[in-house]
């Protein structure tokens, strides 16, 4: 059930590429022929413990979906909500976190707006440009393209494992450099490549994004789970059974769209509905491109795995 169903009609805004009749990652507005606008939000509270990091994480996570629709961001405005007996050392670095991520990015953050709340919030309204004939979605997956990914998986077993104060050191200094990273490279490949298909791994873990592209598509999906890239910790705390909510949430929504092995662990096939923070990218790579795309990331340093590929169907199989 959508609330804003029926109040606004898609065909009183021609201009609206992406956004009524199919969500996506990002809305689209068309400027011209040429151009168009793709426009964003997130935030969230924090995942880690050091507000600067925190504050990079949600800028990176931001942007993420204008590079996952194949845009290019330009401006940013911050949403925030803190504490009042926040310590200002602490605000102020969660916002110099994002903004120099936002510059990196070569992103302006030019204001926002904060209010007070109980808990932390932080996160970007994200602007950027596109171009309606290379714009990548969810749908325009076809039988024989690859599955790829751009990040690996466990953010949120190790992020909970650090609530918990169960997570190693080195595995939380690995999960906030991977959640820190851009997706912005890998996105710009897409687009040169004339990739249609993808999006990116966040909230709904690997097989919750996987089966929208599925749906969008109207295509099954295999994936080989040995071929699937995890953070160092992330099998371990999955043993222990150390999910977020969000993650069993997955699994009892996407679930009933998935096949697994029978020899498969339960930790396992739950791992697979992590819920992401800032996660990389999920592409359909058609087999003509696949030799250029891997190709052309080794060369740009962009991390990748294969980890499956598009079929007939209308179900997700691991195998």
């Amino acid at each position: 059930m959508r609330p804003v169903k029926g109040i606004f009609r898609p065909s009183d805004y021609p201009d609206l590429l992406v956004g009524l009749d199919s969500p996506d990652d990002a809305a689209v507005w068309r400027l011209d022929e040429d151009r168009a606008l793709v426009l964003t939000t997130d935030f969230f509270t924090p995942v880690v413990d050091d507000p600067y990091d925190y504050g990079a994480i949600a800028a990176a996570n931001s942007l993420s979906d204008v590079y996952a629709m194949g845009g290019r961001p330009f401006l940013c405005l911050n949403i925030a909500a803190f504490p009042n007996d926040l310590p200002l050392d602490l605000a102020s670095e969660i916002l110099r976190g994002g903004a120099e991520k936002a510059r990196e990015a070569g992103v302006v953050v030019a204001g926002g707006h904060t209010i007070q709340d109980e808990e932390p919030k932080y996160g970007l309204i994200a602007v950027g440009f596109i171009d309606p004939e290379r714009m990548i979605s969810k749908g325009g997956a076809r039988p024989g393209d690859a599955l790829v990914v751009t990040k690996p998986l466990g953010m949120g077993v190790t992020t909970t494992a650090l609530k918990r104060e169960k997570a190693a050191p080195e595995h939380v200094e690995e999960a906030v450099a991977w959640m820190s990273a851009l997706n912005r490279d890998a996105g710009e490949l897409a687009v040169e490549l004339g990739l249609s298909s993808g999006t990116d791994v966040t909230g709904f873990g690997l097989l919750g994004h996987a089966w929208e592209i599925a749906q969008a598509s109207g295509v099954g999906l295999k994936i080989v789970y040995e071929s699937l890239p995890f953070l160092g910790g992330a099998q371990g705390y999955a043993s222990d059974w150390i999910f977020p909510g969000g993650t069993l949430d997955n699994r009892s929504h996407y679930g009933r769209h998935v096949d697994f092995p029978s020899g498969l662990p339960e930790p396992s096939q739950v791992l697979m509905f992590d819920a992401q923070t800032s996660g990389g990218l999920l592409l359909a790579v058609g087999q003509d491109k696949a030799d250029a795309f891997r190709k052309s990331a080794q060369a740009r340093n962009i991390p990748h795995w294969t980890i499956g590929e598009v079929v007939e169907g209308n179900r997700i199989e691991v195998i």
